[in-house]
This record gives C-alpha cells, structure tokens and sequence, in this order.
C-alpha cells in the first residue's frame, strides 16, 4: 500500500450507507415542534376520532364494527355461532388483532354484566365486570349472537339513515353511526382514555332516559330531573343521592356520583352477606383491602372472610365475632373499603368529529338534532321509492288503457331490441316505464290487474303527498321519534338496578376511635426497638432494658392513638400510629420497627417522632456541615399514604433530626471536638423536603458533624462561647466542663438489632 506523502490530506472514508447519513442529517434538522406536528398530532387524531372517543350513537368505532358485522353474518335473527367466527369476520373492518376484537366483544356481552342493555347474547364463560380474576374463555370455546334490542339500532340501516364509508382496504362499506332509535349514549357506560383526553360516560337505566327524550321532545326547558333520576349501574349496589353532585354533573358533563355496596345480615349465622357492589370496583380489590385491616388490627370484629360467587351471582361472605354490631362494622368498611367508591363523571363525546363535553340536556339536544335527521332520510327514501314506484305505474297506466294497441306494437316489432322504444313512441313514456311494461307477464293482461294497478297509483299519490307533508314538518318527525321511543320502552323497559339512597334515608352511625386513648411514654433506640410504656408500668418499673450494644436514642411523652413518623436509612418516611404498637415493660425489648412497618429487606429506622397537628418543623443535620429545615406539614397526607419517599436529602449522610414547634437554640457538635451554638430563627423553611439546606459548620478538610442537639438537652455551661450570630460558622473548641459524657448519634451502629 503507498505510504502518504507528508502534508497531503487523509483520503476519505467511503460511506458504506449514504443514506443513513441523509436521514440522521434530516432528523438533527428537524425542529420539535415539526416533530410534533408531522408524527405526534396524526396519531393523536386518530386515537381521539377513531379509537377512544364514543360518538352520538354511543358506540365507539370498534363496537360499531364488531355489531355491524354480526348483523351481516345474519345474527340477529339466527342461531349462535362460535365466537372466533365472528372474531374472523370482524377483521375485515378492524385492522386491529384477534385479542382486542374479543375483548370488544366481551365487554358488550350478556354474560360479562358490564351494560345494563347488553348487545350481544353470550353463551359460555364471558368473566364477569365485578371479578378481576374471573377470565373469560378463549374464543374457540364460546358462542355468541346479537341480542333482540340490536333491532333498535340497526332499524332501516338500509334505508340511507346514515352515511356509509369504506372499510380500511376499500374492500367494502361499513357505517360511520348506527341509527339507534333510543339515546344509547346515555343508556350503555362507556370509557376511553385518548391522548390529552378522556371520556367516561356513566348508564343510565333504559326506560328512564327515553321517558326524558320524549319529555325533551315536547318541551327543550323540561324538568330532566323528575325522569332522570339518577345513573344506573349494571352491578346494582347503591347510589347516595347528593342533589348538587347530581345537578353538576346533569348540566356540566362533569362530576361524581357516590356508590356503596348492597348487604345483609344473617342473624343464624352470624355473618354479613355483600351480593352487589360498586360498578367502579371488584371483589378481589375488596377482599384486599379487608385482609389487609383484618391483619393490620384495624378490623378486629372479623374472622373470616369468603368469596362465595356462584352461578347465581356475587357473594362476599364476612364471618363476625360474637358481639360484632354489623350496622357499625358496615360503616366502618364503607369507610375504609372500596364497598363504597365514586364514579367520576365526564360526558366527552364527538360530535361531527369534534370532542365535547356536554350535560345532559346538551346531549339529548344534539341526539335529537342527530335522530331527526336520519328519520327525515329514512323519509325521504321512501318517499323516492314510492316516487319510482308510482312512475312506473302511472306508464302501465297508459298501456292498460289501450292494451290491443300495447300487443299490436309488440307484434308488429320485428326485432326484439325495437319493443321498448316503439312503446315509447306509441304511449308517449320514457324508458323506464317502457322496460317495467315489456316485463308483464301476459297472465297479467286482464281486468282485475288492471283495476288494482290504477287503485295503486291513487294509493301511492297520498302516500308520497304525506311523506312530503311530513319532510316539512319537524312535529311530524318528532312524534315518529317519541312513538319509537314508547315502543322500546314497551319492549326493553326493566326496572332500575341501582336502588337510590336520600339523604334522609342515609343512617350515621358514629366513627368509634381506633382504640383507648391514654398517655404513654416512648423509649426508641439506636437499634430500631420502640417500647410504648402507661405511666402506672413506667412508676413501678427500674432501668430500662435493651439488647447488648443497643441504647436509648430518644425518647418522649404521647397518647396511644398519636400519629408516628418513622425516618429510615433509605431516606424514606413511614406514616403510622402508636396503637398499632403494644404496651410493653421497661424489661422488655420492644418492638422491632422495621419488622412491624413491613419495611423493606435491610432498611433500619433511624429517627421517630409525634407530628401532632403538623404544625412545627423537622430540622435535619448532615456529616458536610449543612442544615434543612422542613415544615412538619409536607408529611401530612390526605389519603391513607402509609410511606413517603425522599423524606430527607440523599447527598450527605444524616446525622441528626430535631423536631421544633417554635424557634430556639441548637448546638451542633463537629469531628475535630468544636460546636456551635446558633438560634434557629437563622435557617429559613424549605418547602421541599429532600434539599440540602444551607451551610451551618463551616466547611474544612476531614472535619464532619458528629451530632446536633438542642441547647436546653445539652451540658453546654460556657453557651457564649459557642454562640454565633450567622452561619456557616467554625465554632469553638469544648471545654472539659460543656462536653458530653457520651456523644453517639443514631446512625452509630445497631448493636444486634
């Protein structure tokens, strides 16, 4: 190879793929917001028009698909087939996998229970809507058809009530809306989560929201609420009837609904039987979360608990201890359990491809304006057949008045291909009339046919003059609406599901405390133990016992039902209470923290303390010389957190943490055996409670704070000595007389805990 002379340029390397070049060139050139534009906001069109988003009809565009095609297969008035039948076919109008398809189907399936007005006439194991775990069958092994209401929305589809399009191959037409002649929207729950947004529609019952769209009808300004009482739920259960929770939702689309679960005792056996519960839980979530409080002690009046569903429908079985009031064991799970939830509201739905979120009335104003105009076309298509009709027969008319001359042309025809224009010039008809009147068979060619073809004509002229009459009238239009309506309601009309608790019905039964509120004192260790000690134990007790190598870390007066946080070396904080610790003796160990919170393998508690009301501060001191001071009030949660994480800065190891209600003087205490004394006052709240904080020691080479205290538990006599008026500071050296007899901070070693 020759060797490159000094000075001349490297040749280049060859690309082995220019084209990769070019698109990486392409994608450093591209500006986000044309990322955005181009890839982004398609996708998320069509996730919120095609996919997620139901529209007036109620449907989303995959139930749309599967329904229409099993009204196709001829499934509405025929036998079941097997349900990967219908998968199969189906796929020629979503491009979407078998598994998804299914799953539509189930969803909208009798025996899944998920609609009040199921569409699909289920047989087999479909799961069920109250059972996480309860899977359903794999598709080769049920069966499926459309259930009768489907006549509803598939009446005169053929009639142009709706537009069709081309499935996604242009293979074949599919509709864009099913013509539903009841307000399916507000009749079937529905939930979709889109990109940016989301919908979920809660069901009313059946009867309930076509009594209201005929009242609409009649009055646009009518009183919704004396119809529409409330939401209807598949799974039954409760609804707590909150007017304003019900009027907010009624006009803003927005909103909750609160639901409990359906209950009784049985007195023979002593246990509480739940057989309906919320629709927006399950019974494993429930059986959880009993579990979890019959094992936490917070539930001490049960003793067993069963799932007993069957084929005759949901049983959750709760065993009682002998005493148990199962009127305040009940008020206490609706309390702490998911027996009773909400259902949050939000009626977003497309309206001409257009998300909205609208209350009720807006609803029924755009289904009406959407169901009066396929009416007024399913009109109009009858009008244009009777129309056609009637022009064919009025040219059979002139051929009937003179039919001797009609066979007379026709026999004088010479050629076949010359019948139907000699019969236009012979009568004066056009084509159409002319080929109708070629086609009669020469059967027909007698008196009483040619009396019922002239009553016909007469028949059909007042006909079309009443479809036209009613294509101007919207009264017209609107009557058909109601009349259908009162015919669903006739047919498919059901009692509600969900019964509706008032107010005033609604039965308080007052919260009894967690436990016995008394004094206690509390002896936590360096080792993670915490003894709970009643002032009588604490009087006729001695020295306080721990593990060898194990020792006091802090200790404080409280009341047994107090709040308790734990601080961990994993910069982690747990919520709990001191009743869920047992008294125990100064004799005795205590018990071990890490064990009792369930913490995680290896994590140790370093530091507890009695928030109280939250109103004071934690001050943390870190080995680098710095301070945090956090507001006690970030620690205060409104749900039942039970574990904070970031509880404190994970840059520098955690010496100490001092609890403060109001400010005061801190002595800090460095490797190199200085301290500094300094006034709180001097480190401002931090809201976030991981930060660093701010300087306090100042900082030198292989010095470290060992330990922070406050003054008034500290030996200092020289206090002006140490004192500072700014930090950071570098503090003076102790005196003999201001040490401690012992300085260990709680990070020390563990002993053998």
């Amino acid at each position: 190879m020759p060797r490159r002379k000094k000075g001349e340029d490297s040749p280049k390397r060859a690309n082995p793929n220019p084209n990769v070049v070019g698109l990486h060139a392409q994608v450093l050139d591209q500006k986000i917001t044309d990322t955005l534009e181009i890839n982004f906001m398609p996708y998320a069109m069509s996730v919120i028009v095609s996919r997620a988003i139901p529209e007036i009809d109620g449907f989303k565009p995959a139930h749309r698909k599967l329904l229409y095609t099993m009204y196709k297969m001829g499934l509405l008035t025929g036998g079941r087939t097997k349900s990967a039948n219908i998968v199969g076919q189906t796929m020629r109008l979503n491009p979407h996998g078998d598994a998804a398809i299914y799953e539509t189907m189930v969803r909208l399936s009798k025996g899944y229970e998920a609609l009040l007005t199921p569409f699909v006439d289920s047989k087999g194991n479909f799961g069920k809507v109250y059972s996480r775990d309860m899977s359903y069958a794999a598709s080769r092994y049920t069966e499926a058809k459309l259930s009768p209401i489907c006549a509803e929305l598939f009446r005169d589809i053929d009639s142009d009530t709706v537009d069709f399009v081309d499935n996604y191959d242009s293979t074949m037409k599919e509709p864009q809306l099913l013509p539903t002649t009841f307000p399916n929207v507000l009749v079937s729950a529905n939930t979709g989560i889109a990109v940016g947004m989301a919908s979920n529609i809660c069901s009313f019952n059946l009867e309930e929201v076509c009594r209201t769209e005929i009242e609409y009808l009649a009055n646009p300004e009518c009183d919704i609420y004396s119809t529409l009482r409330a939401p209807d739920f598949s799974t039954g259960g409760e609804l707590l009837y909150d007017a304003e929770g019900i009027r907010e939702v009624y006009e803003t689309g927005r909103g909750s609904v609160k639901l409990r679960a359906k209950w009784r005792f049985d007195k023979s056996e002593n246990l509480i039987e739940v057989y309906e519960i919320p629709y927006t839980t399950t019974a494993e979530a429930v059986m959880d979360k009993v579990a979890e409080l019959v094992k936490t002690g917070k539930l001490r009046e049960i003793s067993d608990m069963r799932d007993e569903t069957d084929l005759t429908g949901l049983k959750l079985a709760i065993d009682l201890k002998r005493g148990t009031d199962p009127d305040k064991l009940m008020a206490k799970l609706f309390r702490s359990t998911p027996l009773m939830d909400s259902f949050a509201c939000n009626f977003n739905i497309l309206i001409a491809g257009t998300p909205k979120v609208m209350g009720i009335r807006e609803i029924l104003a755009e289904w009406t304006a959407w169901r009066m105009e396929a009416v007024r076309r399913r009109v109009y298509c009858d009008l244009q057949k009777k129309r056609d009709r009637l022009h064919l027969l009025r040219g059979l008319g002139k051929i009937l008045l003179d039919i001797d001359k009609a066979i007379k042309i026709i026999r004088g025809t010479q050629e076949e291909a010359e019948v139907v224009p000699n019969l236009m010039i012979g009568f004066g008809i056009d084509e159409i009339q002319a080929e109708f009147v070629a086609e009669i068979k020469l059967r027909n060619i007698n008196k009483e046919y040619i009396l019922k073809r002239l009553q016909d004509i007469e028949r059909l002229e007042k006909e079309i003059a009443d479809l036209e009459d009613t294509l101007k009238s919207p009264r017209r239009i609107k009557t058909i609406i109601k009349r259908e309506l009162e015919n669903v309601i006739k047919k498919y009309g059901a009692p509600r599901k969900t019964d509706i608790v008032y107010e005033h019905e609604i039965v308080e039964v007052e919260e009894e405390p967690e436990g016995e509120d008394y004094p206690v004192t509390v002896f936590f260790s360096r080792g993670g133990y915490l003894k709970k000690i009643t002032p009588q134990s604490l009087r006729m007790s001695g020295e306080q016992k721990f593990k060898e190598g194990d020792g006091l870390l802090t200790k404080f007066e409280a009341t047994n039902n107090s709040e308790l946080l734990v601080f961990t070396d994993r910069f982690q904080c747990y919520k709990t209470r001191l009743s869920e610790f047992g008294d125990t003796k100064a004799s005795a160990l205590g018990t071990y923290v890490p064990t009792q919170l369930k913490m995680e393998e290896g994590e140790s508690a370093i530091f507890v303390c009695v928030p109280g009301d939250y109103t004071g501060n934690l001050i943390y001191f870190y080995e680098n010389g710095k301070a945090a001071r956090v507001a006690l009030s970030g620690f205060e949660t409104k749900t039942n957190r039970k574990k904070l994480a970031n509880a404190y800065s994970d840059r520098s190891p955690l010496v100490a943490i001092l609890p403060i209600l109001e400010d005061t003087d801190v002595a800090v205490y460095t490797s190199d055996g200085r301290a500094v004394v300094f006034p709180t006052i001097l480190l401002m709240p931090k809201t976030t409670k991981n930060t660093q904080g701010v300087g306090v020691v100042s900082p030198k080479k292989n010095r470290i704070v060992t330990d922070a205290r406050l003054l008034a538990e500290t030996r200092i006599k020289n206090v002006s000595r140490y004192r500072v008026r700014s930090i950071p500071a570098a503090g003076a050296l102790l005196r003999d007389e201001d040490r401690e007899e012992q300085q260990m901070s709680f990070l020390e070693g563990d002993g053998d805990a």
